[in-house]
């Protein structure tokens, strides 16, 4: 089955939030609802979906995720979010 690492932005916080799941609909929505006890998310219920990336399997999308957040800058995530071809590029580099 198909996973995704996703980006989520709130306004509220003017942050970036990185992330994987087989549903993303789903896990926006629990985002929102706080329903992780303890998340970075639980800060804000304003979380938008920015973008996708489509991986082939949990372990692909926990790399590209990673390979994401070991960035540590928000440029690098806009920079994903605005350009196709990098993120394609980073479901093809794991």
């Amino acid at each position: 089955m198909a996973h995704w690492v996703y980006i989520l932005y709130s306004k509220q916080l003017d942050r970036y939030y990185v992330g994987e799941t087989e549903n993303v609909d789903v896990r926006v929505e629990q985002h929102n609802m706080h329903l992780f006890r303890g998340s970075f998310t639980k800060q804000a219920s304003d979380r938008v979906l920015c973008t996708t990336i489509a991986c082939r399997d949990r372990a692909h999308a926990r790399a590209v995720e990673a390979f994401i957040k070991a960035r540590k800058r928000r440029a690098f995530i806009e920079r994903v979010m605005s350009d196709a071809a990098l993120r394609i590029g980073l479901a093809k580099k794991f």
